[in-house]
Order: structure tokens, then C-alpha cells, then sequence
């Protein structure tokens, strides 16, 4: 078999690797949840049967010479049962990314997906590892402690400080958007998310306003 060479490691390798390496800027990493948002979009609706991957999270994102996303490692993935809502099986994934009713009712859908990859985009937006003992009880689950800094109107305090730091406000406007769309990928009844061709177009959305803006910054210092 021949596989793609993908030289600069892995998203999370990025986000909590070597301190050699220069913090991701945030277009990069719009453009990367841009990417894997696609992949994840194709396997759900366009391969045939539909693919439930069943383990997104930032390890199992590769990064190519330009840093664009692909998703990789399909070792726990499942094809999706003709007729069916979902595919019944034991629970599996990895601690942080795994969706909780999946885990409750052993019921596999394309929403189990959309559940992980929405804390994938929180650590994208935070640089924060999906599950952080170090952060003290009640914020260990990624998921939990966004969602926390959210309802006490505090999201952008938890966005990465090399990011926000040097931001424009419409950089901030966009990091909040971001934050509010993973955190609807996190709804705990798999109803209530979004498809993840619904998440990879409001990614596509959030894009758009940045380089529009971009634009017009040109032109007026033109």
C-alpha cells in the first residue's frame, strides 16, 4: 500500500508538541478545522456506505506540507448500516472526545463524530488538551470547562493567549464564533448537533468574514 507523505506531524503535535515550534496563527487553524470538517463531511455523506469514524480528535489529524488537516487513522471506524439510525456497538474512542450518549446507549451515528470533532475545535480555540488533570476537578474535561467560561459569558478567557493577544476585534468576534459553533457540536442529545456539513459550511462562513475583512484592510491602506 502507498499512503501519502505527511511531513509536519500531527495537530496535537502542533498544539502541545515541541516549544521549538512557532504557535499556530488563527487562519491556519481555521483553515485546518476547515479541512478535517470536509474529510469528516465526505466520509458521512458522500462515501458509500457512509463512514462513522469513530475516533476524531487533534492525534489522529495530520498536517501536510502546507498544514493542510487530513483525518487519519481508521482503525476503530464502522460502516454505516443501510436502513438504520445507527450502528450498534460497544463504546469506543478516546477519553475527552467521546460522546456521551454514544457511551450511554451504545448507538453509533455520524453525531458521535460531530461530537469529537467539536472538541477538536476547542482545542484549536483554546490550545487546551481535551483531558488536563492539572486543571483541577471540575475543568479536567475540556468540554466542561469551556462550556463553563461560556455560560459565565467568559469565552475569549479561555482562548489561547498566543492567538488573542495579538488579535483584532473581528478576530475576537470570529474566535467566539468558532467557540459557540463547537460547543453546539458538544450538545449532549446528538439531535441537537449540527451535521458536520453543516459545521464545515459555518467554518467556511466564519473564513469568508476573515478575508473579506482582510480585503478591505488592503484597500484602505492602499
Amino acid at each position: 500500500m502507498v499512503y501519502e507523505f505527511v511531513p509536519n506531524g500531527t495537530l496535537a503535535d502542533h498544539l502541545y508538541g515541541a516549544m521549538s515550534r512557532p504557535p499556530l496563527p488563527w487562519r491556519r487553524r481555521l483553515a485546518i478545522a476547515r479541512h478535517t470538517a470536509e474529510g469528516i463531511s465526505y466520509l458521512h455523506f458522500s462515501a458509500s456506505p457512509p463512514i462513522y469514524h469513530r475516533d476524531i480528535k487533534s492525534s489522529n489529524i495530520l498536517l501536510d506540507e502546507q498544514l493542510d488537516g487530513k483525518v487519519s487513522d481508521f482503525g476503530l471506524s464502522r460502516l454505516a448500516e443501510p436502513g438504520l439510525s445507527h450502528v450498534s456497538t460497544c463504546a469506543q474512542g478516546t477519553l475527552g472526545y467521546l460522546d456521551p450518549e454514544y457511551y450511554r446507549n451504545y448507538q453509533l451515528t455520524d453525531k458521535s463524530d460531530v461530537y469529537s470533532f467539536g472538541v477538536v475545535l476547542l482545542e484549536l480555540l483554546t490550545a487546551k488538551r481535551a483531558i488536563d488533570f492539572g486543571r483541577g476537578e471540575d475543568d479536567v474535561n475540556l468540554a466542561v470547562h469551556v462550556q463553563r467560561a461560556a455560560d459565565e459569558e467568559r469565552l475569549l478567557h479561555v482562548v489561547d493567549p498566543a492567538m488573542k493577544n495579538r488579535a483584532t476585534q473581528l478576530e475576537l468576534d470570529t474566535m467566539k464564533a468558532l467557540g459557540f459553533l463547537a460547543l453546539g457540536c458538544l450538545e449532549d442529545r446528538r439531535q441537537n448537533r449540527p451535521s458536520m456539513k453543516e459545521v464545515a459550511d459555518e467554518i467556511e462562513y466564519i473564513i469568508n468574514i476573515e478575508a473579506g475583512a482582510a480585503v478591505v484592510e488592503q484597500q484602505q491602506n492602499a
